[in-house]
């Protein structure tokens, strides 16, 4: 078992990952250039005056830096030592936020301190991974050794989730979402993360294609009924490792969709839900009695993923109606089923243009119409993107990729390179969170996902997430830089 050795700051910085920080002060810095972009007009002050968005920022700046060398200079023992109490503390502040926080667009998220306001859901992100890490580095702790470890885990993680929601900050909430790719690199079984994407498919479709009719009932149910179908033989014949199994479900399968279609060419109303449920069960009874004839017990995975899929379409527009009256709409605007350019669909679809207009390398610094005509609301902080697409153009908008990708690739080879397993889960956690918000918000600007409110790290405005991605990365790079302090025996 390693040996931590004592803490020796003169260590911490010889044994710093340096491309880390330089790809971290690159980022921030061009935060701050695109942020002035975004707000400028000919009637500006300097980008480093206080009345700027871009010289507030350049303060947020400052102190993160200097927040990042007290966290390198503490004892890295610490940040494991007390995982549990700090992830406790967050949590208490979360539970108490809406009582404090004043109603800012309908949500209770951000506490004033003094003449600053701060956002204790992005603080809460570091201390989440603490306690995942904390939770993964027990002693013999195997997450598929029984299933209350699975319980613990996803404990940790939904805590936060749940409180966010309280505070009415979806976007926020969803972020914790990121750490479940973690329990898959510790050991949590591929079949989750299908079922989770799965489940998304499922309601994409069944949300979709809901006007348009195929054999008696909406096209989003026949396609997602469908795919069951497919992915029922997929996972029977690999499940059996006999190719006869799989081959005779889809013979069955194929044979109800012939005889549906030839009724429906003679004009014969079919009841297509019915028919295609029937066919689905019926196959499932003859997966079970294969699973009992080969002694093949995981065979009724696929009998369970069948059901459950069902069971989960039929709960998608109860679940849907369920959503804020501007969440179904945004939902409904990026799935394309209304188009509401001046509404909902406003800010995607300007970012769109405005995107599209900078072409390949882009109109030039300070020189965006759409940008300098404020056409994009809140362009400054969760749209900032856009501002690199049309001043800079492609060029500009790869070198920001890049830069993500280095940033992500660099914190998965600092975690594959641990000695503790506090050290790597911790990166993991680091990575994810990196990874989700960088996907989900180019998704929100280009129109792929909907809006929820999730800024670009180290680009957009905004002291708090600067400040929480900065602890969540220096804390890492301190981990890591006192790698060396441990001594196998």
């Amino acid at each position: 078992m390693p040996l931590p050795r004592r803490n020796d700051p003169s260590s911490t910085f010889r044994h710093l990952d340096w491309p880390t920080v330089i790809i971290y002060l690159i980022m921030v810095f061009a935060g701050m250039v695109s942020i002035y972009a975004a707000c400028y007009n000919f009637d500006n002050a300097s980008m480093f005056a206080d009345t700027e968005f871009s010289g507030k920022q350049l303060r947020w700046i400052g102190l993160s830096i200097a927040l990042g060398l007290v966290i390198l200079l503490i004892d890295a023992r610490m940040y494991e030592t007390y995982a549990f109490p700090i992830y406790v503390a967050l949590m208490v502040l979360l539970a108490v936020t809406p009582f404090l926080a004043e109603d800012t667009k309908g949500s209770y998220s951000w506490i004033k301190f003094g003449g600053m306001s701060l956002q204790p859901a992005e603080f809460a992100k570091f201390a989440t991974a603490l306690a995942l890490a904390k939770l993964f580095s027990g002693y013999h702790f195997d997450l598929n050794a029984k299933w209350t470890n699975y319980v613990k885990a996803i404990t940790i993680i939904v805590v936060p989730i749940v409180l966010i929601l309280l505070q009415n900050e979806t976007g926020s909430a969803l972020t914790f979402m990121a750490l479940f790719f973690v329990l898959y690199r510790e050991g949590m079984s591929g079949l989750v993360l299908f079922a989770a994407l799965f489940a998304v498919v499922i309601f994409v479709v069944g949300i979709k294609f809901t006007e348009t009719m195929i054999m008696g009932m909406p096209a989003g149910q026949f396609y997602v009924l469908l795919m069951i179908m497919v992915v029922m033989i997929g996972m029977t014949a690999a499940y059996s490792r006999r190719y006869e199994v799989g081959r005779n479900l889809l013979i069955w399968f194929a044979g109800v969709g012939l005889v549906e279609f030839i009724l429906t060419l003679c004009s014969i109303a079919v009841p297509g839900l019915i028919v295609n449920l029937s066919a689905i069960g019926i196959a499932c009874v003859y997966i079970v009695v294969e699973a009992v004839t080969l002694r093949r017990p995981r065979l009724y995975v696929s009998v369970a993923t069948a059901v459950l899929s069902i069971a989960f379409l039929f709960s998608v527009g109860a679940a849907f109606d369920h959503l804020q009256p501007h969440q179904k709409l945004r939902i409904q605007v990026a799935l394309g089923i209304v188009e509401d350019l001046r509404s909902a669909g406003y800010n995607v679809n300007q970012s769109k243009i405005a995107i599209g207009s900078g072409g390949f390398f882009g109109k030039g610094f300070l020189n965006g119409t759409q940008t300098k005509l404020k056409y994009v609301p809140e362009q400054h902080t969760d749209f900032i993107f856009c501002t690199i697409g049309e001043e800079e153009g492609f060029v500009g908008t790869m070198i920001v990729t890049l830069l993500f990708l280095g940033l992500i690739l660099r914190v998965i080879s600092i975690g594959e390179r641990q000695p503790t397993t506090f050290g790597r889960v911790y990166a993991y956690c680091v990575a994810s969170y990196f990874i989700f918000h960088f996907c989900i918000n180019i998704g929100m600007v280009i129109g792929l996902c909907p809006v929820i409110g999730i800024p670009l790290p180290f680009f957009s405005y905004g002291g708090s997430s600067l400040w929480g991605f900065t602890i969540l990365l220096f804390i890492l790079l301190k981990i890591d830089a006192s790698r060396k302090n441990y001594l196998s025996y």
